[in-house]
């Protein structure tokens, strides 16, 4: 009698196992990014304006865009270039590291860019990162931010002959807009995370990211957008795999409670 009892423990453990196994097999890879939080640079230390500091494995990244140190986001450094403080309190990204400061108007910035290698065209990627908004001090006025993500080998531009900008894109790239935040005048918009999935057209392409503040207005008010580490991994299993592992101490634990009661 045991022994068929033993069998409906094992067949639920199994149960469980099969769809977890099944679920790891279908998450995509994570997009190799490189020097994900901007702790590596051959330029200036943060906060200081992006070229200045000149990240590892980062381009482009001119006007006003700066890398700030933790704790400097409400501070302004003028040594390098205008990095400018914004309202507070302002907290520190959860992943730590270094992270972006970019004014969201488009006139005022440009892109910063990776060249991505290793890849297989057709493949999904996953992208994460934080992202949060602010406004520099002095001014007044609501607005809203959010990240532009381009990904290919073609390119983009941005065309401000009119109010508001708009995007033009050639060749073989994709645009992935990130949540829109809504920052109340002189206030803050929290860290979130922010999921895409990209698709490779080829074994390399470029990584680019253009902070859009009010919908491409050039209005100076100004919107300030804000990115941290880029594809950092977290250490919480995801909610999926937890609901598998759980099922399955259940099942196991109720055919042990069964085979006891026979006892």
């Amino acid at each position: 009698m045991l022994s068929v009892l033993r069998r409906p423990a094992v067949i639920s453990a199994m149960a469980v196992g099969i769809p977890l196994f099944a679920a790891s097999a279908k998450a995509d890879p994570v997009l190799p990014v490189q020097n994900l939080t901007f702790t590596s640079f051959t330029g200036f230390p943060p906060k200081t304006i992006f070229t200045a500091v000149n990240p590892t494995n980062w381009t482009g990244g001119t006007g006003l865009i700066s890398i700030d140190a933790p704790g400097t986001a409400t501070q302004d450094n003028q040594t390098h270039g205008n990095a400018y403080a914004v309202y507070g309190p302002f907290p520190d990204p959860p992943p730590g590291g270094n992270f972006i400061q970019a004014d969201g108007n488009p006139t005022f910035e440009t892109s910063f860019n990776q060249t991505i290698t290793g890849l297989t065209a057709g493949q999904n990627y996953t992208l994460s990162f934080w992202q949060a908004a602010g406004q520099q001090q002095g001014f007044t006025g609501d607005t809203t931010e959010q990240w532009k993500v381009f990904f290919g080998s073609g390119s983009f531009s941005v065309n401000c002959g009119t109010n508001p900008c708009t995007i033009s894109t050639t060749g073989s790239i994709s645009e992935h807009d990130s949540l829109l935040m809504n920052t109340p005048s002189g206030g803050v918009s929290a860290w979130n995370l922010v999921t895409m999935t990209l698709t490779a057209d080829g074994p390399t392409d470029v990584l680019s990211f253009l902070a859009w503040g009010d919908n491409g207005n050039t209005t100076n008010l100004p919107p300030t957008v804000f990115l941290a580490g880029v594809n950092t991994p977290s250490a919480v299993p995801e909610p999926a795999t937890l609901t598998l592992v759980g099922l399955g101490a259940l099942g196991i634990r109720a055919g042990y409670r069964r085979r006891k009661a026979k006892k």
